[in-house]
């Protein structure tokens, strides 16, 4: 019984003293999914349920949740939530809850992923109750951590701190009717094409702006020596790239960001709308691009002069300027 951090050396409870532990970046993400029947569904897309805006009030107590954690679980220590991203994904006869936890601190956020997924899911229990009192909350678990003297963790297993690959790069297409192919994307080609110019073995993925989050973290798993993104980085309430790289960036490259907004800038003030953010997580540059052509130019003309520098920085192989 001793194996268990929580129990003392007589089989009783107690609290972890972490005041040893290194301070490091952390991260968890943890999934749920609340089944129900096909025309709760369509209540939910269409905002047709007598409690409304389902989804945001479910996304609300999710993160209110994931910030009380330690009050509900009793051993628990309260930590500084850096920040916390909860996902849905509607298909026919469940809604898909996915959230990430992030912290730089000396314990993981584990317990708070999960307890956003939980309560998350409770109230979309409690928002479609009226219609469907036999819906059911199920499989929540968490899927990935990283930060702290296990590293980086999956359901699969413990994995070392993944290396990068460093001929492989990720294209990530937020949009939503481009996933649904109803609108045909221009941005993901070209940035796809720019990269193979450089050597890069490149893959594109087009995803919906609702699972960005899922995608974004799926690509960083695969450990690229780039992603880069394009969509997603207005102010539309679909919009929500800059979010789900949050809570993936162990360190930010804010120049980057700002160099590129700056770069659209003389062309249109819109640039200045762009949230996209830059920066590493676990090894891979992550940079975010908005979704149209001209903020694609802008962010390619940026990144042309810095690009191979940053991977080699990375990799330990470029000079420190």
């Amino acid at each position: 019984m001793t194996d268990l951090t929580h129990l003392d050396a007589d089989g009783r409870a107690r609290m972890v003293d972490v005041g040893d532990k290194a301070i490091t970046a952390r991260t968890a993400t943890a999934t749920g999914r609340l089944e129900t029947r096909a025309d709760v569904i369509e209540l939910v897309r269409g905002d047709g349920l007598p409690k409304a805006d389902v989804l945001a009030t479910a996304r609300i107590a999710g993160i209110q949740g994931a910030k009380r954690t330690s009050e509900l679980i009793p051993l628990c220590h309260p930590i500084a939530v850096t920040s916390v991203k909860v996902d849905f994904v509607l298909t026919e006869t469940t809604i898909e809850i996915t959230a990430t936890a992030k912290t730089t601190g000396q314990t993981g956020v584990e317990m708070e992923a999960l307890t956003a997924v939980a309560i998350a899911g409770l109230t979309l229990h409690d928002m479609v109750k009226a219609v469907d009192p036999a819906a059911t909350l199920t499989d929540v678990r968490l899927d990935a951590k990283t930060g702290g003297k296990r590293g980086h963790w999956t359901r699969d297993g413990v994995i070392a701190p993944p290396t990068p690959r460093p001929g492989a790069a990720i294209v990530v297409v937020a949009s939503t009717q481009g996933a649904a192919g109803t609108r045909e994307d221009t941005t993901g080609p070209r940035i796809a094409a720019w990269l193979t110019g450089r050597g890069y073995e490149v893959e594109t993925i087009v995803t919906p702006d609702a699972a960005i989050a899922t995608t974004l973290a799926d690509a960083v798993s695969a450990s690229p020596a780039v992603i880069i993104t394009t969509g997603g980085t207005g102010m539309s309430p679909t919009d929500q790239t800059p979010e789900a790289t949050a809570a993936l960036l162990d360190r930010e490259l804010p120049g980057v960001a700002e160099a590129i907004r700056a770069r659209g800038l003389p062309v249109t003030p819109k640039a200045a709308l762009s949230r996209g953010l830059a920066g590493t997580a676990n090894g891979t540059v992550i940079v975010n691009l908005p979704g149209s052509p001209g903020g694609v130019k802008d962010g390619i003309a940026v990144l042309d002069e810095l690009l191979d520098h940053l991977v080699a920085q990375i990799a330990g192989g470029g000079a420190h300027e």
